[in-house]
């Protein structure tokens, strides 16, 4: 089936996870919003976690969780793969296995050829496959900058359940995927990179966390998030201000995707990495160069799982994740100590 060559990215400014609200205005807005009061409530918005958890019973928890976003490539067809992924990743993060889907679509009713849609969808539905869920409808609306994502349900026993409130002192953080996306899609669009970085944060996009939730289960993982629009720093926050520990990252110890440093260096910066350093804010406390403090504040699109695993069988899980052939960029990147001050986050 032919594809549509219509160039997505000329519809926006700001495309994928970048798109998202500022999280500091994100945190004041909720503020006043009641939290829902349940037994059967695992995990609610009070610790910004990636989803919501219901309790079913004694052996299944529901995840629930929604995502979308405006492109953040040219070509429909990868842009409903990476939609997809992205938001299927919270219930992976999560430690559960997505069960069902809806397509969420926004898309103008004249100016773009609706075959455009069609390949998003089609992308979507590749990615929804290969995830083993299941799509049972969706959701359209007429508007001028196309968006796509999808809500999801999925499934976890209780006992389970990862959270971002697992994180305990002495544990080693792992990253499954590189940083860098923010930063090479937009030199792409200004036209300061090759094909092949292009290409290669394409495919870190394009990935599920699926393999990473498993080895999550097989080495009894409870702490962990996905690394998406916050940023590294961003996300990792949320996690030490849940589990009440603070995170040393060893900035050197982060993977990256190939010239990214480099563009950072020469103020190749996306606007929102500012955003995310501001939301970070004191709890920052970072001892490196500039470069690598605006690497770990890129907005990341369909990022990499940020856990959080026993020292000793760290090297073990990297491995592990080495050896499934999909995240040879995994990389232990620093620990967990237990929380003595103001400082969550300290880089070096």
């Amino acid at each position: 089936m032919n594809r549509s060559s219509f160039d997505l990215l000329s519809t926006v400014e700001y495309g994928g996870c970048s798109a998202k609200l500022d999280p500091a205005k994100l945190s004041e807005l909720l503020h006043d919003i009641p939290l829902p009061v349940d037994s059967r409530i695992m995990v609610d918005v009070s610790t910004h976690d990636d989803a919501g958890v219901y309790r079913l019973n004694d052996d299944t928890a529901l995840i629930v969780t929604t995502d979308f976003f405006p492109p953040v490539c040219s070509d429909p067809y990868t842009f409903g793969r990476i939609a997809a992924a992205n938001a299927l990743s919270d219930v992976y993060a999560m430690g559960g296995r997505p069960l069902l889907v809806l397509n969420l679509t926004m898309f103008p009713s004249e100016g773009i050829p609706v075959e455009v849609l069609a390949d998003i969808l089609r992308g979507g539905q590749q990615t929804i496959d290969e995830s083993g869920a299941f799509t049972m409808g969706g959701h359209t609306i007429d508007d001028p900058i196309p968006k796509y994502g999808l809500a999801v349900t999925g499934i976890v026993h209780p006992e389970h359940l990862v959270t971002n409130a697992g994180v305990r002192a002495g544990q080693c953080l792992v990253l499954t995927k590189p940083l860098g996306i923010g930063v090479a899609m937009a030199a792409h669009r200004l036209g300061l990179i090759g094909s092949e970085v292009y290409e290669a944060a394409i495919g870190q996009m394009c990935l599920l966390n699926r393999a990473g939730a498993e080895l999550m289960q097989k080495y009894g993982i409870r702490g962990a998030t996905d690394i998406t629009g916050f940023g590294l720093l961003g996300h990792a926050k949320e996690l030490a201000e849940a589990s009440d520990v603070c995170l040393h990252i060893d900035s050197r110890s982060v993977p990256v995707l190939p010239e990214c440093l480099s563009l950072l260096r020469d103020g190749c910066i996306p606007g929102a990495t500012f955003r995310n350093l501001r939301f970070v804010g004191d709890m920052l406390r970072a001892d490196c160069p500039t470069e690598y403090k605006m690497l770990l504040a890129d907005a990341q699109t369909s990022g990499g799982l940020l856990m959080a695993v026993d020292a000793d069988r760290a090297e073990d899980l990297v491995a592990d994740l080495h050896r499934t052939g999909l995240h040879p960029f995994a990389a232990i990147i620093g620990y967990a100590t237990d929380a003595e001050d103001a400082a969550k986050l300290i880089v070096t």
